[in-house]
């Protein structure tokens, strides 16, 4: 995923937002996410994938990628959750974004609707309009990448999120990004192992950033993770949760390679 694509899908979400908003749907929208915040207990994203006790995982649905072309056509969103919760998955992430990935608002609710599991909507969030949508929807958490906007959007939408009951894994790529994390008051950082430019994957990104990680903050690494052998490595530095998606969405048994990695 290269910058020129991050500032290419930032875009085409921003003009997708402005159209759903057109349609005047956003009143009815916040209602509904208000009432379903009021409903779910706060923080349960944060406390599934810190337990202790456990190798927790945010077992990922996507069913393409740019950089992966895809990766598992007709995947049905309800489906695979329950392979994955079957599997022991700690929690679930859900790509909602439709041109590059093949993913939708309604995968997460159909998730959200079968299995009874911490929800991680991931997307490229850039107005507080997805945020609502994720909250109604049955996510327990959103994705906001550091990346992608100025820190006063971040620090905006972080907020928003935590009005909304709703936990939020801010993603970094490097050490500037970390500080920014940290600087909006991230409480759940990911560590991104693809580089933006290149597209390559080194789990040298986690081993080097892991050593910034603040008392108190919730460490997840991100890509590139496919052995027991390396999420063991990560666990022993500082890790806390592992977010895995490819490796999964490939595998012929779900459950058993899920079992293998916990």
């Amino acid at each position: 995923m290269s910058e020129t694509f991050l500032q290419k899908v930032t875009a085409e979400t921003r003009e997708r937002i402005a159209a759903a908003r057109a349609n005047g749907y956003l009143p009815k929208l916040r209602k509904r996410a208000e009432m379903t915040a009021s409903q779910n207990e706060s923080g349960r994203f944060r406390h599934a994938i810190s337990r202790s006790d456990s190798i927790n995982i945010i077992a990922e649905i996507k069913r393409s990628s740019p950089s992966k072309g895809v990766i598992r056509a007709g995947v049905d969103a309800a489906k695979t959750a329950k392979l994955y919760a079957a599997g022991g998955a700690a929690a679930i992430s859900v790509l909602t974004e439709p041109n590059h990935f093949d993913g939708s608002i309604s995968d997460l609710v159909s998730v959200a609707r079968s299995v009874d599991l911490p929800i991680l909507r991931k997307d490229f969030i850039v107005d507080e309009y997805q945020i609502i949508e994720a909250a109604a929807a049955g996510a327990s958490a959103i994705l906001l990448i550091v990346a992608a906007l100025p820190v006063d959007e971040i620090r905006s939408l972080h907020q928003i999120a935590a009005n909304f009951g709703l936990d939020v894994l801010v993603e970094v790529h490097d050490s500037n990004e970390f500080d920014t994390a940290i600087e909006i008051g991230a409480d759940i950082i990911g560590v991104n192992n693809r580089d933006l430019h290149s597209l390559e994957v080194s789990l040298d990104t986690s081993r080097q950033l892991i050593e910034r990680r603040p008392e108190r903050v919730v460490m997840i690494a991100e890509s590139g993770i496919t052995t027991r052998d390396e999420i063991v490595e990560l666990c022993g530095i500082g890790y806390d949760g592992f977010l895995i998606g490819e490796t999964l969405m490939r595998s012929t048994n779900i459950v058993e390679t899920l079992g293998g990695l916990t």
